[in-house]
């Protein structure tokens, strides 16, 4: 009997631990803000649920949003887990692209890339970083002149005879203030401040989704940030262009491949937003009903089939089968909430996978657009990152 008794509490023992080990795995992985476009209870793998009909409904007569409520995920439906904010709200339709575009964008603000040594009579000097300026710094303005470019700077800092600089810039979005003294640098005969300078970016991209509620679109899926200092670019203004893709360099093990398209003249949108979920700004649209897609929420996303909408030639997009291997709904994992992995042998033929260019590209899945490609993953290429399409679609409708 006591035998029985110490294998039924051994039994009890790892059963607890279980339970207390999906309690704190659900805790981690599953989301805090939930957004849903029905009144049908939520299932997370078919362990963790939530019960809708905790949770206040939506008017969808009257297409109104509901404020979120507080409402709790449990374990099996019966064992609470965490406390989430659900809210509910009508179907949302967006017409996807997958075409190739080229990026422009102008900075607000002067992006510091770098500074160097100085050689003076006394020795080698860094003037900008001894007035503490940083790599990555954004210059806002030069003795209360606002900077807009690159040019700008340069000529204000060549024109002088050795006086102070008070210099403003922007820094993790505080502004702060320093006095940059400048050096005599006898070889060049002339004051310098030991910095470098970026007011602007050039690339290629993937629109995913025209929103005809506010005639924008949204692109990417990932920041666009500066290739020295690896900050996000902070947007004065941008175009989006019409391109051509001319060839490319396909994706192998341990390196990525790219993209290579031609510019035109024919500007397709204008550029304001550049965050964590993409690039964002007005569109001219020439897309059909043909491309009309809802929008899913995310946890309407699952793993398995789906496919990609996206441009590697002169076809134009095309889709390719892809399978979802993965999904994530962690709050600061914003570019990488999904892992695809290609599985068309014609996409795989092309391009070995995944490859610069291609970031943006919609993904359908059940007939609704689930998410778009971001990062490439360099040591597999088959396989890449992507974000939630209802996170782009948040971003968008904050567009005036």
């Amino acid at each position: 009997m006591k035998k029985f008794i110490r294998a039924a509490d051994a039994c009890i023992a790892v059963l607890l631990v279980f339970i207390y080990a999906l309690i704190g795995l659900g805790d981690y992985c599953l989301p805090d803000r939930i957004s849903t476009y029905s009144s049908r209870n939520i299932s997370y793998n078919n362990i963790y649920t939530v019960d809708m009909s905790e949770s206040s409904q939506v008017d969808f007569q009257n297409n109104t949003r509901v404020s979120p409520s507080e409402t709790e995920i449990k374990l099996l439906g019966l064992i609470p887990v965490k406390t989430a904010s659900v809210t509910q709200e009508s179907e949302k339709w967006v017409y996807v692209s997958g075409e190739s575009f080229g990026i422009k964008l102008y900075t607000d603000g002067v992006i510091v890339v770098g500074t160097k040594d100085v050689v003076t009579d006394q020795g080698k000097c860094n003037p900008a970083k001894d007035a503490g300026i940083e790599k990555g710094d954004i210059i806002v303005s030069i003795n209360n002149v606002k900077m807009t470019s690159s040019t700008q700077v340069e000529e204000t800092f060549n024109d002088n005879n050795g006086k102070d600089y008070e210099i403003t810039v922007k820094r993790n979005g505080n502004y702060k203030n320093f006095t940059l003294t400048p050096v005599y640098s006898q070889s060049e005969g002339r004051y310098k401040v030991g910095i470098w300078v970026r007011d602007s970016t050039a690339g290629i991209g993937t629109i995913t989704f025209y929103n005809s509620e506010n005639s924008s679109m949204a692109a990417l899926g990932h920041p666009i940030t500066d290739v020295d200092t690896n900050e996000i670019m902070p947007i004065l203004n941008g175009e989006a262009v019409k391109a051509n893709v001319t060839k490319l360099y396909k994706s192998t093990n341990g390196e990525a491949g790219s993209l290579c398209c031609d510019f035109t003249n024919e500007v397709i949108g204008t550029l304001s937003v550049n965050s964590t979920c993409g690039i964002y700004g007005k569109y001219d649209c020439s897309l059909t009903d043909k491309r009309l897609y809802k929008v899913a929420t995310a946890q309407e996303v699952e793993k398995g089939s789906a496919q990609i909408l996206c441009t590697v030639d002169e076809k134009g997009p095309q889709l390719y089968d892809v399978e979802i291997t993965r999904i994530s709904y962690r709050e600061n994992n914003d570019e990488k909430n999904i892992v695809v992995k290609v599985t068309d042998k014609n996409l795989l033929e092309k391009t070995g996978g995944i490859i610069q260019g291609m970031s943006g590209s919609p993904i359908i899945q059940n007939g609704m657009l689930v998410g778009a490609l971001t990062h490439v993953i360099v040591d597999n290429p088959e396989k890449g990152y992507a974000i939630f399409a209802e996170k782009m679609l948040d971003q968008s409708e904050e567009l005036k």
